[in-house]
């Protein structure tokens, strides 16, 4: 017998009981204003929320706070008037110089301020689909308000079943506080966020 082979025998013998998971709760905190506690989690680690009415808003806030020649992109065709629409024959590199990136996400989670995307709204392309939330200097997100879930139980038992090749969490502009334990925004990846709640 290998070590490799006596190390999993002996994993295998010593594994505790198997036990049901805990029920999924019913109700939570985070299910009593969850716009508000949202937007207060969100804010809390770095992020920022902008209640809007509608993508002429968000097209609006782009004008006044990117303006050309800015490089901005986005995967919502309404956005096409202040933003790039076709950057999807670009590989990553082709993107090191994008100031904005304005995607949509399929739900948000309250008790966290994550957002939940996946290639089905980024759009196809395996390292280009995967880079876009990380690569730009600032990263806005288009969420509706109904579209958030109280905790990552719900999260979960939304996107359990589901098919996707690429999923990802996204809470949050990029942070460190591993030198100097001195909370750094922006270290690897965007510098911002921004989550546009739709009020529709």
């Amino acid at each position: 017998m290998t070590s490799r082979e006596k190390i999993l025998a002996a994993v295998r013998q010593n594994q505790p009981a198997a036990s049901s998971l805990p029920p999924m709760p019913t109700s939570t905190t985070f299910d009593e204003q969850p716009l508000e506690r949202f937007e207060t989690i969100l804010t809390g680690i770095g992020g920022r929320v902008i209640h809007v009415a509608d993508l002429g808003e968000v097209s609006r806030y782009v004008e006044v706070h990117y303006p050309h020649p800015l490089r901005v992109i986005t995967t919502l065709p309404e956005l096409a008037g202040v933003a790039e629409t076709n950057w999807t024959a670009y590989t990553p590199h082709g993107l090191a110089d994008v100031e904005l990136a304005i995607i949509r996400a399929h739900f948000g989670v309250v008790e966290n301020g994550a957002v939940w995307l996946t290639e089905a709204l980024l759009g196809q392309g395996d390292a280009l689909v995967r880079a876009v939330p990380f690569i730009p200097q600032h990263l806005a997100v288009v969420l509706n308000q109904a579209d958030l879930v109280p905790t990552m139980h719900h999260a979960y038992a939304r996107i359990g079943h589901e098919n996707y090749n690429y999923g990802v969490f996204v809470a949050g502009p990029s942070k460190t506080a591993d030198i100097e334990q001195s909370l750094v925004l922006g270290a690897h990846g965007p510098k911002t966020m921004t989550v546009f709640l739709v009020s529709l």
